[in-house]
């Protein structure tokens, strides 16, 4: 899972009118080799008619025209791994002696499948994906098999035997968003299922990019704006535009413009592939939440992300996490915390803007160490970053432990994580 990149610990203009990529006879031919299977599902290892090997990695790929997506073109369905030994890729079927297949990976073993998509116009468009659907050709050879059926199953059934023959089928670009929890608040920050105007939030799923992965740099911005559109992906909630700080075929993460309105929104994703089915998702006024990443999650405590003024050194307790500086907090210190959702600034800074002027959190904001009020010296939006608030705090005179509760109200409302933060004397 990537995590907003808005901290540093954390760390193609062709519109494609269909959804679906149809193509048949390949000019290649595809070869697969039993290796026998259980329970009625067979697998078998995928061997391409056109296997080069570089010296680094074993490339093998299919190409053949398809019709369907933006007015037909050419496919090229290209296998990599690394090395020149056997392919990691298998082929599964449903039931034996079905002609369906499923790529996939041995269990342990690495590589990657793409699909591009040579529009007729001469643009192309790359998908990837471990998991495409395909069909055998009817008038496919198979050898080895004790049984007249050529589907893909009997032969997966049966170690050693051979089917070989072309394909064709259908590999659907359309970017789904998942169905629980497809869209949250930013995960080091409370995972909410809600979110708020200028917070950030993440997005699950399937083929929302068609890129590995994208994470914004200095060229995706306008001057001090934000880019709205990365690797040719885009957001909208409510019907605004998002600002997108990354983006791969499974995760999103975007920041929520100013504008958008309260109550159930809908969001969508949209790439070269297609349009996804819009997600639902309640903005609230306000949805705060501290920094608060799962790697300090420690034997079952979440302690609060807090540095000291060195921008360095965590309030944890010493040697807590591997490789991150840390130490105890002591009565009298200042310390400062970091979150999104907080709401609205004074003056006010809209969201897709980079922060390069001092403001003041309009609501009042307060925060306890076993719940004795502390004194909070600066609330508001930190300069340099784009929707990130920081809030330095004095560490009020208190028993000395590691497992000190840390609370906070935002105007009227508590904030609903559980947290905990080391204090010696």
């Amino acid at each position: 899972m990537k995590l907003i990149a808005i901290f540093p610990f954390l760390s193609c203009a062709l519109s494609l009118l269909g959804q679906t990529a149809t193509y048949t006879n390949s000019n290649q031919v595809v070869t697969l080799t039993g290796l026998g299977g259980s329970g009625g599902v067979g697998q078998s290892r995928v061997t391409w008619g056109n296997c080069v090997f570089d010296g680094v990695n074993t490339k093998c790929t299919v190409t053949a025209p398809y019709t369907g997506v933006g007015g037909g073109g050419t496919i090229s369905i290209v296998l990599a791994y690394s090395g020149s030994g056997q392919s990691p890729f298998t082929a599964n079927s449903i039931s034996a002696g079905s002609n369906l297949v499923t790529f996939g990976l041995i269990p342990g073993s690495s590589g990657t499948i793409s699909v591009s998509l040579i529009e007729s116009t001469g643009a192309t468009v790359s998908f990837l994906s471990n998991n495409f659907t395909f069909f055998y050709d009817f008038t496919a050879s198979c050898s080895g098999t004790a049984v007249s059926s050529c589907g893909i199953g009997q032969v997966g059934l049966t170690p050693g035997a051979v089917i070989t023959g072309v394909v064709h089928g259908t590999f659907d670009a359309t970017p789904v968003i998942r169905t629980s929890l497809g869209v949250i608040s930013a995960s080091a920050y409370g995972a909410f299922p809600s979110v708020a105007p200028g917070t950030w939030m993440e997005i699950y799923g399937t083929n929302l990019a068609n890129v590995a992965s994208k994470t914004w740099g200095s060229a995706d911005f306008n001057g001090n704006q934000a880019p709205n559109s990365l690797g040719g992906t885009t957001v909208t909630i409510g019907g605004q535009a998002a600002f997108i700080d990354y983006v791969s075929p499974t995760q999103v993460n975007a920041q929520i413009p100013s504008n958008v309105p309260l109550g159930s929104q809908p969001v969508v994703v949209t790439t070269p592939g297609g349009t996804s089915v819009a997600y639902p998702i309640t903005v609230k006024v306000t949805e705060p939440g501290l920094l608060a990443p799962a790697v300090f999650n420690l034997t079952g405590a979440q302690y609060v992300a807090a540095l000291f003024p060195d921008g360095v050194t965590f309030v944890l307790p010493p040697g807590a996490v591997a490789g991150v500086p840390s130490a105890r907090a002591r009565p009298g210190d200042t310390i400062v915390f970091y979150g999104v959702g907080f709401g609205l600034v004074t003056p006010n800074i809209p969201a897709g803007q980079i922060v390069s002027q001092s403001n003041q959190l309009n609501a009042d904001f307060h925060i306890s160490f076993a719940g004795t009020p502390a004194k909070v010296s600066f609330s508001g939006l930190t300069a340099g970053y784009l929707g990130l608030y920081q809030f330095n705090v004095t560490v009020p005179n208190i028993s000395a432990s590691d497992t000190v509760p840390v609370t906070f109200t935002l105007g009227d409302t508590d904030g609903t994580q559980k947290l905990i933060i080391p204090i010696s004397n």
